[in-house]
């Protein structure tokens, strides 16, 4: 349920509907705009009065919310989120590139590879240190070495890091990341996702192979539920019968996305098609539907992105 407030309302009346609404057990969550006042009731509102509230003289609407996610829904927050990483802002109309290896294999390579995404213009860098494979003989990657070198790399070029975490076990590990992403395979993980909630780091959160929009937004619905708002939604393709690319990219999601939730959406070309010469137009069709960002992987192409408007200009072959 949402209760929309009139302009500049009195604050005793207000003070004393906060008091009400809390006094029947319901977390109230706050959007202030330029022109709206939004209260949004999470809980039991079965017992809400909504005739009683609309009568008060400083409501100016009361509505039902149908959908099951409630901090997630654009309903209870009308403005884009903006997801501050270490200075660098992710959502309301900026435009950023997460790009870096698959695998992080050597200090060498991670150091390198992190001067062409800093020189790229990209943002934040990734990279893999613990690596999900569906064959249990593939490389799994470096793991706690791994990480260390990653951090290192973002420590020497100076771009937020972040990387994928594969078991709650190893939240602890993950202390000075800067952004912890939760693959496909994780994004109904709920356990790891509830202590997630308890953390303030931003966490990108992928969409499952097999998963809808709404299932996407009920899991970060897990994590804002545990007081982290800090999400950045991930569209890296889901399967389908079509066997022309690695997975299907539904750009699709960006515009629906966009209207269901507050919350920023990135895609990922590279996971989604597998193909290097699908990654730019991909990319160019995701930034044309709206997306606020990309993450591009390994010796795919690189976005090269205006300074000034942090929109892509042209694209560039990363040396990696």
């Amino acid at each position: 349920m949402i209760v929309i407030l009139k302009k500049n309302p009195r604050q005793e009346q207000y003070e004393n509907l906060i008091a009400w609404l809390k006094s029947m057990d319901l977390d109230i969550h706050e959007s202030r705009g330029a022109e709206t006042h939004i209260l949004g009731l999470v809980g039991d509102t079965s017992r809400v009065d909504i005739d009683l509230i609309m009568a008060l003289d400083i409501v100016e609407d009361v509505k039902r919310v149908q959908e099951p996610y409630k901090n997630a829904n654009r309903k209870f927050h009308p403005d884009d989120t903006v997801i501050d990483i270490g200075g660098v802002k992710v959502g309301g109309g900026t435009f950023n590139i997460i790009a870096g290896p698959c695998s992080v294999e050597s200090e060498t390579q991670m150091c390198s590879i992190a001067q062409s995404v800093k020189d790229s213009g990209a943002t934040l860098l990734r990279g893999g240190a613990f690596k999900p494979r569906t064959s249990p003989y593939s490389f799994q990657g470096l793991r706690d070495e791994g990480l260390r070198l990653l951090l290192e790399a973002g420590r020497q070029s100076d771009l937020p890091v972040v990387t994928e975490i594969m078991d709650l076990s190893h939240l602890p590990l993950f202390e000075d990341v800067d952004v912890i992403q939760v693959g496909a395979r994780n994004m109904q993980n709920f356990e790891l996702l509830k202590e997630l909630g308890h953390t303030k780091k931003p966490i990108l959160l992928k969409r499952g192979l097999a998963n809808t929009l709404e299932e996407l937004l009920m899991s970060a619905e897990y994590i804002m539920s545990g007081g982290n708002e800090n999400i950045i939604l991930c569209e890296r393709g889901i399967r389908t019968f079509e066997t022309a690319t690695r997975n299907t990219l539904d750009l699709s999601a960006i515009p629906c996305l966009k209207k269901m939730t507050h919350l920023p959406i990135i895609i990922d070309p590279s996971h989604a098609t597998g193909k290097s010469a699908l990654v730019k137009p991909m990319a160019l069709a995701a930034t044309a539907a709206g997306a606020d960002g990309l993450s591009l992987i390994n010796t795919l192409m690189g976005m090269r992105i205006d300074p000034r408007s942090r929109r892509p200009i042209r694209f560039i072959r990363a040396s990696y």
